[in-house]
């Protein structure tokens, strides 16, 4: 299973999907761990089975045990964090975040990898579960540690396009039960 197998699954009718994850995948500038970090944890939080199954070996073979780790932590902890950070900022009792979030969240203090990369493959998650307090925090500590804007942009490119095949062909896949 591979990028290869994802794009020709892909229908005719989402030809751009096909396209620009080639592009975004085939054609990134990352350096080869935070573009595969970032595939991997998108991957992951599309919650689409397809396409974490023909992503996954792909990723786990560009990344060392440690960045593979990382990279499911990253989703994983994001899943949380998400969730909680955008509650807070949508309540419109601003009363809540004052209070202590009492949520353990030690895998961000000691990733395994490069913080940067971690940070990043944070953001690209955050991008797919839709939090702007996470995507604000996260995007202000990549800034502050160098990354440019294209850097940081070609990220939530990623998590764009992954989200979007993992939509398409979950939805396919339904339609031809």
């Amino acid at each position: 299973m591979s990028l290869d197998s994802l794009k020709s699954a892909i229908p005719d009718y989402a030809k751009d999907l096909k396209l620009n994850l080639g592009s975004v995948i085939g054609n990134s500038d990352l350096p080869a761990q935070q573009l595969w970090g970032t595939v991997l944890a998108t991957a992951i939080a599309s919650r689409s089975p397809i396409v974490l199954r023909e992503l996954e070996p792909e990723a786990k073979a560009n990344l060392t045990p440690e960045a593979y780790t990382a990279a499911k932590s990253a989703a994983a902890i994001m899943a949380m964090n998400n969730v909680f950070y955008r509650t807070r900022h949508l309540l419109s009792d601003h009363e809540y975040g004052t209070l202590r979030a009492g949520l353990r969240m030690n895998v961000i203090g000691n990733p395994g990898v490069d913080k940067v990369d971690f940070e990043l493959w944070s953001f690209a998650v955050s991008a797919i579960n839709g939090c702007g307090m996470c995507l604000d925090s996260h995007e202000q500590v990549l800034r502050k540690a160098g990354l440019d804007r294209d850097t940081i942009q070609e990220a939530f490119k990623i998590a764009a396009v992954i989200q979007a095949v993992g939509a398409t062909l979950d939805a396919e896949a339904v339609l031809a039960e």
